[in-house]
């Protein structure tokens, strides 16, 4: 299923996203989907009638990994890490679809990274690797958007990326995926700057859920950023950033200066 949460110009609500006719329609659901079973309401919208918000609002945290592709550790200096790299982005920083990155006035160096995003679906601490999926609620588009000159000036990462606007996720979460091995691209004003798979993540998806729950209990709606590819880059002002996963779709946000 794909999972959306989307408003038509009231409250925030969710539904199930489907095709119907050669068009996507939204079938509303009732409640939160990820606290309870989908029951369907009867309500259903044509998607260009919604306005898609971020798919997910995490309860309390994104969990980021980083260097967890060889060749971006490369492209960045270093090696890949022994162990999963973990930091956190605050909750404040998600944003959905369309919503603009609002590059801060403290950064003249703020950079796209492409990732899919692993959404957890129930409370859970130190998962044994086989019982991770059993506490995946599905995958999403993510893009760790990080101020790189605070993230080297500063020395740990937690302000670097954790602006606000930092984490776009979407369009939706979709729940029966086998992520191991998916096409990641990402697109900056239309052109192509990376250019991945998730096999080549050097800690696959269950070590990285492994590593998190040893360290943090994991609630409802928490998300875990798997890290991303080689070929990250500048935006500025007036660029659009697209993150495109196979099975999933596109992540699509406009890059703004702050007022």
């Amino acid at each position: 299923m794909r999972i959306a949460r989307y408003t038509t110009g009231e409250d925030p609500t969710y539904g199930v996203v489907e095709e119907d006719d050669g068009q996507l329609v939204v079938l509303e659901v009732q409640g939160d989907p990820l606290h309870q079973p989908v029951v369907f309401t009867g309500v259903r919208t044509r998607l260009d009638d919604v306005r898609l918000l971020a798919p997910v609002i995490p309860r309390s945290k994104v969990i980021g990994i980083g260097k967890n592709y060889a060749d971006h550790a490369a492209e960045m200096g270093g090696e890949a890490p022994a162990e999963p790299l973990m930091f956190l982005k605050p909750n404040t920083s998600v944003i959905g679809p369309g919503d603009p990155i609002v590059l801060p006035r403290q950064s003249q160096n703020v950079h796209y990274e492409g990732e899919l995003a692993v959404v957890i679906s129930r409370i859970c601490k130190d998962v044994p690797l086989e019982r991770v999926q059993d506490v995946i609620y599905g995958y999403t588009c993510a893009n760790d958007v990080t101020a790189r000159d605070l993230q080297k000036s500063d020395g740990q990462w937690s302000r670097a990326k954790g602006f606000d606007t930092f984490c776009p996720l979407g369009p939706w979460i979709v729940t029966d995926l086998a992520a191991g091995d998916l096409a990641l691209t990402t697109r900056r004003d239309g052109e192509t700057v990376q250019d991945g798979r998730t096999s080549q993540m050097v800690h696959d998806i269950a070590s990285l859920v492994v590593h998190a729950s040893a360290a943090f209990t994991l609630l409802p709606g928490d998300v875990i950023l798997t890290g991303t590819p080689a070929g990250v880059g500048p935006i500025v002002a007036g660029q659009r950033v697209e993150v495109e996963i196979e099975g999933i779709g596109t992540l699509s946000n406009p890059v703004v200066a702050r007022d």
